[in-house]
């Protein structure tokens, strides 16, 4: 196996008879020779790249110490491996000039000497043989690597190849789904550092296809590269510093992996169908039975006691517009069934994406493309658009379905319902659907929770429009030299349900301090705390000037 170049390499070649001109340290004669060249330059060091072998005659050398160090502290600043003088009759110099020796000693540069009967280019020509020599072992290994990886790619899943991969390059490598959950490793036992590369991972998924990412844990190289043909459908993990014949080799490695993921995939369409039925099954019969209804979340290998339904808006009915028009119309026709066909597509792909990422993976497409046909079975779902396709999933009570919302369905329209028995999920399916307008509005997932019924239809109207109405309300209070304690008794109360007892002990206060209190704030705002369309008034512009905090119970009834 060819090795880099290295100053050593070049002084055990007896044909050109190279010399040190003093007592090398052996880690200096280590450095690596990446290119040879010919300078008589006072000042070389801004033309050099890094790793020369710089020969020089020494016609222009200056001799007083000062400038030597400068010119050697030059060489060395530019990068150059080694220094070299070429000797000989005619040349000016038949032996290394001491301020030059002392100056290389002092800055650790290795100055060799070249005798007269040894021509530059000779020395040019080992450097760059031994360089080429170096490529082609390059290629001959990663042409080898590549050919063991393809010979994998036609056995059974992941495994072989990222075995044959570390086999031939000493580089860890795992592949993940794209939540970062361990699909397959190229070594048995050996841990993977899924902990270690979580920010990578993460950083890498979230940026889908459009890039990788490199970084160190514990000394060592983490790599994360993006695996998938169109959409993401994995990551591959590399664990440790690939040489340059396996850097060369990595596209190919994803590539592969690529395919395989693609082919388990399409492998996986009977599957998703046979959840997408289910969910269908458990959706349309309104008088299903409870020990079905569990079975059939149970034969999705969903065991939640309870369950929550989504909606997705994955093609909204307005995403493709057809154009017609005198002798046009079987053109726009059939540019629309194309775009409806590919509407689906890209609903089918999210609904994949979404069930990989839900347990139990219950999940189908329903509505109309564009252009299209119906979607999955069962229909769409009450609410949603009726032109449009959607997603609609049952997952478990505890997923963190925001977040999987985050990752796979970016910025669509979304609603969440609340969680029941596996037997009522329908009631669910219909808050989710209903909820899709209110998630249009707010531009985030939209969740039914009875606590936030307000806060959704407050997100619907117009902000200023909202701030004036609470400011008429509460303007008053505004005013009043203890007008923030007047106001936070207010919104206490109101919150309590009308409790004197409940908002004494939150505010800390007796009781008769919040009866002044509230008889001060009707006082000012002209309402009246029995009448029940004044109590309202006072709630729902607290609510407003809440913000974001959602109310924690409805308006207080008359007493």
């Amino acid at each position: 196996m060819s090795m880099p170049l290295h100053i050593s390499d070049l002084l055990a070649r007896t044909d050109l008879d190279l010399s040190v001109s003093y007592d090398v340290p052996p880690d200096l004669l280590a450095r690596t020779v990446e290119a040879a060249t010919v300078s008589d330059l006072t000042a070389p060091g801004k033309w050099l790249q890094g790793g020369e072998l710089l020969m020089t005659i020494g016609l222009l050398l200056p001799m007083e110490p000062a400038a030597c160090r400068a010119y050697v502290r030059d060489v060395a600043e530019g990068g150059a491996a080694c220094l070299a003088l070429g000797l000989g009759r005619g040349l000016p110099y038949q032996q290394a000039p001491e301020p030059l020796v002392t100056a290389a000693r002092e800055a650790g540069l290795v100055l060799l000497t070249v005798p007269d009967e040894v021509p530059f280019i000779a020395v040019t020509k080992a450097v760059f043989d031994a360089r080429a020599d170096e490529q082609r072992e390059v290629l001959h290994r990663a042409f080898a690597t590549q050919r063991r990886l393809t010979a994998a790619a036609t056995g059974d899943g992941l495994r072989p190849m990222l075995a044959e991969w570390t086999s031939a390059t000493g580089v860890g490598a795992a592949v993940l789904d794209p939540l970062g959950r361990l699909l397959a490793a190229g070594e048995r036992g050996t841990p993977t550092p899924l902990a270690e590369a979580g920010d990578l991972i993460q950083r890498v998924a979230a940026r889908g296809l459009r890039g990788s990412a490199v970084g160190t844990s514990a000394g060592r190289q983490l790599e994360v590269q993006p695996l998938g043909a169109r959409r993401l459908r994995g990551l591959l993990l590399l664990t440790g510093r690939p040489d340059g014949a396996a850097r060369s080799v990595v596209p190919g490695l994803v590539s592969l992996l690529s395919l395989e993921l693609e082919r388990r995939h399409l492998r996986d369409e009977p599957e998703r169908r046979r959840r997408s039925a289910l969910l269908s099954e458990l959706l349309s019969d309104e008088d299903l039975a409870p020990p079905r209804a569990r079975d059939i979340l149970v034969s999705a290998g969903l065991t939640a006691e309870r369950v929550r339904a989504v909606v997705v808006e994955a093609v909204p009915g307005a995403a493709v517009a057809g154009k017609s028009g005198p002798g046009t119309a079987s053109v726009a026709a059939g540019s629309r069934r194309a775009s409806g066909a590919a509407a689906e597509a890209a609903a089918q792909e999210m609904a994949a994406d979404l069930a990989l990422a839900m347990p139990g993976g219950l999940v189908r497409v329903t509505g109309r493309a564009p252009g299209g046909t119906e979607g999955g079975p069962g229909g769409g779902a009450g609410g949603a658009d009726p032109d449009g396709m959607t997603i609609e999933a049952v997952v478990g009570e505890d997923l963190d379905i925001r977040e999987v919302l985050g990752r796979f369905a970016p910025g669509r329209p979304a609603g969440i319902g609340p969680a029941t028995a596996p037997e009522a999920v329908r009631v669910s399916l219909r808050q989710a659907a209903g909820l899709l307008a209110v998630s249009r509005a707010g531009g985030e997932p939209a969740e039914a929770r009875q606590s936030q019924a307000s806060r959704l239809l407050l997100g619907l109207g117009d902000r200023r429009t909202l701030q004036g109405y609470a400011d008429t309300v509460l303007g008053p209070l505004d005013l009043a030299d203890n007008g923030e304690e007047l106001l936070a008794t207010l919104a206490a109360w109101l919150e309590t349900g009308g409790s004197w007892d409940a908002t004494s002990r939150r505010l800390g206060v007796h009781r008769h301090t919040v009866r002044n209190r509230l008889d001060k704030a009707m006082d000012l705002t002209g309402r009246r705390i029995d009448d029940p369309d004044d109590r309202f008034d006072l709630w729902l512009a607290t609510r407003i000037r809440g913000g974001a905090s959602s109310p924690k119970s409805p308006p207080p009834s008359a007493a």
